[in-house]
């Protein structure tokens, strides 16, 4: 989820290159408010109705459970996912959108320009590039001290706070093209990085003492930079070999918010059949990812693309005539 974030912080930058901040609000409106209220009222509630099954909560058809779908909220002793389960990612970018629009705007003021080009100029430097990881190491010790929902990390392993960290400073990696060369010239250091943080952290699990030491305030910024280290890696190579474009690429891009959306709900209907198979457990696991990819490739294909008002419920641009 930190690399869904940092995107959405360098796609927002791009979208106010061309925008108005009044469009860009309203972009967003259709982009990600749309399919989030369609898959509450629609998709999600299947997704609600076979964990009632699964966990004994509930006995019979979809159709007997769905008026007590509408019974309160999820996660608050209810059935409604008021935050779509999966689909919270949309509902957060959004309230960040808007949130942010006046920082952002700010950000590209002229007035501000000559900071911005002194702080990046500074980030270009050997190895400096990784202090990028600054504001989601802050955010994530402050969240750590919070005993509400700031605090709670549910939403990919990352509380809210994180997440912000995340899509600010995407943001503000493309007000300079230097900063996004000097993450390519960084991407093997930060490959090794990466791994080795990810070796570190995995043999820390393994003893108590270990296990203590990723529960410290020394843990949490080991784990942000450990994630950064991996975003840098995956950005820098990404920028070295992913820059031109193709047939392939445009309809992959255009499909990649359908194919988030439905991926869940495709998943768990699958995997609620497949589970019940006796056969092993490694099967099982490839059956349920080909066939929930295949599942969603042709609904995307057959249906969603095809259709404007399925895509205007899946948050894609209409096709004109």
């Amino acid at each position: 989820m930190p690399l869904f974030f940092v995107l959405s912080g360098l796609s927002a930058y791009y979208a106010l290159s061309f925008q108005t901040a009044r469009r860009y609000v309203w972009s967003k409106v259709l982009r990600l408010i749309v399919p989030l209220v369609f898959g509450m009222f629609t998709h999600v509630s299947y997704q609600v109705y076979l964990e009632r099954l699964t966990h004994g909560d509930f006995s019979g058809s979809f159709l007997e459970f769905l008026p007590h779908y509408f019974e309160g909220g999820y996660g608050l002793g209810g059935n409604f996912a008021w935050m779509g389960l999966h689909l919270w990612y949309l509902e957060m970018l959004f309230v960040y959108s808007l949130l942010m629009l006046p920082l952002f705007l700010l950000l590209r003021s002229r007035r501000i320009q000559p900071a911005i080009s002194w702080l990046a100029g500074s980030l270009t430097r050997h190895g400096v590039i990784f202090l990028l990881a600054v504001p989601a190491v802050v955010m994530k010790l402050i969240s750590d001290t919070q005993d509400n929902f700031l605090g709670d990390e549910p939403w990919g392993g990352w509380s809210m706070l994180s997440h912000l960290a995340f899509f600010v400073t995407g943001y503000f990696i493309a007000l300079d093209s230097r900063l996004i060369s000097s993450i390519e010239r960084h991407r093997i250091p930060a490959l090794t990085m990466a791994l080795t943080a990810f070796v570190t952290l995995y043999v820390c699990t393994l003893s108590p003492a270990g296990q203590r030491f990723l529960g410290t305030s020394a843990g949490s910024v080991a784990r942000v930079l450990h994630t950064w280290f991996w975003l840098t890696a995956m950005m820098g190579f990404a920028h070295r070999y992913l820059t031109s474009t193709n047939g392939f690429l445009r309809y992959a891009n255009e499909a990649v918010l359908p194919f988030y959306i439905l991926h869940q709900t495709i998943i768990l209907i699958i995997g609620y059949y497949i589970v019940q198979l006796n056969a092993p457990v490694v099967l099982k696991y490839v059956l349920v990812m080909m066939l929930s990819f295949a599942a969603i490739a042709t609904l995307y294909e057959t249906l969603i693309r095809r259709f404007n008002v399925l895509r205007f419920l899946f948050g894609m641009k209409l096709k004109h005539s």
